[in-house]
């Protein structure tokens, strides 16, 4: 019976998953919020600076306002859910996905705030020079109706319009029409009395003279509209100017275009990763395919849950959490295959495998968090996005590989279905050891036997040594290519319906007054062309560019344009970023292993940096603010890796006890980067099936990200192998010549009496 059950409790899981993921992915699906990336529209940001330089300095609660009077005018337009950030305290982010009228919509949210007010014939009457700045408050009335009151500069001056305004009492025209940007010939009082939403912010009537600066206007409104109100009255009588700083738009078509490919390269890619798991683990890599599917189907609940907002690098971290949950999976595999060559029973070896793995797979995964935290907090804009969904990939991945595949696994195994057969788990009967015999999991052969990497390691360190000379030669000959995220200025990407060539695009934008010799022709069929300029352009010249390209190649540009003073702040928090992953990094691994190990992994960690960046500027490929998330994004995968060698030599010193010579240490560091070697060849396979699609099959604009992808997953594989175990045989090696002897304690796991070792 607890056969059956636990048969019937496997299958009735899955058909609750399946009943799940199948009647509510498709809602949720609509509900993902897609970034301007993905649909289209544009990206400002806005330095908040005083009105004239001797006014005094921009305080929060004024860039607070000003950010008030964004959202009313974006309102206006009609953009469904808008996203409007104060950043540095004096700045603001505004995202418009979806907008059809980019110029137009550009064109508002540059204006100064401009309050005015006005008659019922829409007579200038006052503006926001005549109100007290920061004055107006929400507040209540004696009788508990919600009111707001502000300050007028001349009482007098007020007192004479409130005058006149209140003979006009019996005509019914005794109101005091509230506007911001009120435009001539447009706009219209007694057109916008009669709509259900009129454009006007308020139109209080005027009973008596008021001859006070304190002024209440009441009417029927609720406490949230007097915060409104009053955050309008104060924007408009701000000394502030909006500086754009920064700003991309991307056309609709670009967005469409962009959703398609990834999310085509998305499914091949996994595609293929749940193909490989099923052909190399069997019935484990049957578990992986069902966990991954939940994975993916909670990570869109959890995003579209904290209403975040899906762009490309998002679909790209998605997709590269997939490899980390399959990570997870492949060292529990594994470590299980080990146990059941040396003759364990299934279910001994799952518990043991499982057991074995989960501390290597909980150091991996918080290093790798490490990364995506500092990524959050130095990146921009879409680099957060991509490090939240890193952050929230990584928590998703470890409850559905660690927790609920061996839920599933455990099931399975303890019905009994799966005793004696190892050819289920992917071993041939042949190379089960009996376990009379016993085997340790040290003894059992591996495929790598030939490989001495720690005898050889003078040839690798020579091989990286003379790599890191010569990229660092050819990166002080050709620099780096640094897109405009760096170096500033504008960047304009055409698409066209054909392909095209250089010389075209070139005589094209010289006959429009903006020529460039910084063209780059891209895309599947060449129809792709990005020109640089080193200057910005100014709003109106982009809108110029952006008018007559779409009259020419019938689709909207994508324009890119970025401040010296923006540029310069990207490369400094580029460099925070990665001086502070790598500190977390070497105090996490120093705390949880020791220093030696923590050094020889950031030594690791910047042979992959700077290689990708070699190449980088060997093959002038862009960098740009992507390439900085790649880099950190590798630092993660290769301390992934590191530690899982470093995991496996700790256990595999635990298991010896002592040793006391070089030969000892080094046989034991072979064994254990053969042991693991499988593994990261496994995982970095699976992870690269989906870079490689990303790379051929996805957008344009995550192409280089996806080429430093690749190419750091490859360094970082080498480095954990080759480099970063060895150097630490060579610290350890130092420690054994001094000392005459290293002792590892079983019970407490420490090296010697002073080097804690968890």
């Amino acid at each position: 019976m607890k056969i059956r059950g636990r048969i019937v409790s496997f299958l009735l899981l899955l058909v609750i998953f399946t009943a799940t993921i199948g009647t509510t992915v498709k809602p949720i699906l609509e509900d993902v919020k897609l970034g301007l990336d993905l649909q289209g529209g544009f990206e400002v940001l806005y330095q908040v600076e005083p009105l004239k330089k001797d006014d005094q300095k921009v305080t929060e609660s004024m860039v607070s306002d000003t950010a008030g009077a964004l959202r009313k005018r974006i309102d206006v337009i009609g953009v469904s859910e808008p996203v409007i950030q104060i950043e540095s305290t004096d700045r603001i982010r505004v995202q418009l996905a979806g907008v059809e009228n980019q110029e137009a919509a550009r064109e508002l949210l540059s204006t100064q705030a401009n309050l005015t007010f006005r008659d019922t014939d829409d007579n200038l009457i006052l503006d926001g020079t005549d109100l007290k700045e920061g004055k107006a408050k929400p507040d209540f009335r004696q009788d508990g109706k919600p009111v707001v009151t502000l300050e007028m500069k001349d009482p007098n001056k007020f007192g004479e319009v409130t005058t006149e305004l209140s003979k006009l009492k019996p005509q019914g025209k005794n109101i005091l029409v509230i506007w911001l940007d009120f435009e001539e010939g447009v706009d219209s009082y007694q057109e916008e009395i009669m709509k259900p939403d009129p454009a006007f912010v308020s139109a209080p009537h005027v009973d008596k003279p008021i001859h006070s600066a304190n002024v209440e206007i009441s009417g029927s409104f609720t406490v949230e509209e007097t915060k409104d109100l009053a955050g309008i009255l104060n924007a408009g009588a701000l000394p502030v100017k909006l500086e754009e700083i920064y700003s991309t738009s991307v056309g609709a078509q670009f967005g469409e275009q962009a959703l398609n490919k990834t999310i085509l390269a998305g499914i091949i890619g996994i595609s293929l990763i749940f193909i490989f798991m099923v052909l190399y683990y069997r019935i484990p890599g049957l578990i992986a395919v069902i966990t991954l599917s939940v994975y993916i189907y909670l990570i869109l609940v959890v995003f579209t849950g904290i209403n975040a907002v899906l762009t490309l690098p998002g679909i790209a971290a998605l997709m590269l959490g997939v490899g980390m949950a399959v990570d997870a999976n492949i060292l529990t595999y594994e470590r299980i295959r080990e146990e059941l060559r040396v003759g364990k029973s299934v279910f001994d070896a799952f518990q043991s495998g499982a057991k074995s793995a989960f501390t290597a797979i909980l150091d991996a995964n918080i290093t790798t968090i490490i990364a995506a935290i500092v990524l959050f907090i130095f990146g921009t804009s879409s680099v957060k996005g991509f490090a939240l969904m890193l952050i929230i990939s990584i928590l998703v991945s470890f409850l559905t590989a660690v927790w609920g595949a061996r839920l599933l696994l455990g099931l399975l195994v303890r019905s009994g279905k799966l005793d004696n057969k190892p050819g289920l788990f992917g071993i041939a009967k042949s190379r089960v050891n009996p376990l009379e015999d016993e085997v340790d999991t040290l003894d059992l052969d591996t495929k790598f036997d030939r490989f001495d990497f720690v005898r050889t390691r003078k040839r690798y360190f020579t091989i990286s040594i003379l790599l890191l000379i010569t990229g660092a030669i050819m990166l002080g000959v050709f620099k780096l290519n640094l897109g405009i995220d760096f170096s500033s200025g504008t960047r304009v990407e055409i698409l066209a319906d054909k392909p095209i060539t250089t010389e075209e695009v070139s005589e094209y934008i010289s006959s429009i007054g903006h020529p460039s010799t910084d063209i780059v022709i891209s895309g599947e069929n060449k129809s792709i062309g990005v020109v640089r300029y080193a200057e910005e352009f100014s709003q109106e010249e982009i809108n110029k560019v952006k008018a007559e390209v779409s009259s020419v190649y019938g689709a909207e540009p994508n324009v890119s344009s970025v401040s010296s003073t923006v540029g310069k702040e990207l490369v400094k928090n580029a460099i925070k970023a990665l001086l502070f992953a790598a500190i977390g990094i070497i105090i996490y691994v120093a705390f949880r292993f020791e220093w030696r190990m923590g050094l020889a992994s950031i030594i690791g960690l910047l042979h992959d940096a700077f290689f990708m960046i070699a190449v980088f500027s060997i093959l002038r490929l862009e960098v740009d603010i992507t390439f900085v998330a790649a880099v950190l994004t590798i630092i993660g995968y290769s301390i992934n890796d590191t530690i899982v060698t470093f995991d496996r030599i700790r256990e595999n010193l635990q298991r010896i006890g002592k040793i006391d010579n070089a030969d000892a240490l080094a046989d034991v560091v072979n064994k254990s980067l053969r042991q693991t070697l499988g593994r990261s060849v496994n995982t970095v396979l699976t992870v690269i099936l989906v870079v490689v699609a990303l790379m051929f099959l996805g957008a344009e604009s995550i192409q280089n990200f996806s080429i430093a992808l690749l190419i750091g997953l490859l360094a970082g594989t080498y480095s954990s192998i080759f480099i970063s175990a060895q150097i630490w045989f060579v610290l350890k090696k130092r420690e054994i010549i001094q000392k005459g002897a290293i002792k590892v304690d079983k019970e407490k796991k420490q090296w010697g009496s002073d080097e804690p070792v968890v």
